[in-house]
């Protein structure tokens, strides 16, 4: 018998985590992931097809668009 459980990982989660390393202490880990999601959805929309380093350069656009209007909330 395999010990060994294999869990499904969503495809993002290596961009989630870039993303969340890179944004630490700017945006919680769910709002990155809510972010990565919007890219996702977005450019299956757009263009029919979301490759992780597309969805990773949407993301993180979200990404410092939210931390820009939070700095200007400030």
């Amino acid at each position: 018998m395999n010990d060994h459980i294999e869990h499904d990982q969503s495809p993002y989660a290596d961009v989630e985590s870039a993303l969340r390393d890179e944004f630490a202490g700017i945006h919680s880990a769910i709002t990155v992931t809510r972010c990565v999601e919007a890219a996702h959805y977005g450019a299956l929309e757009v263009t029919g097809y979301a490759h992780p380093s597309l969805v990773e350069r949407i993301a993180r656009k979200h990404l410092h668009v939210l931390a820009l209007v939070a700095s200007e909330r400030g």
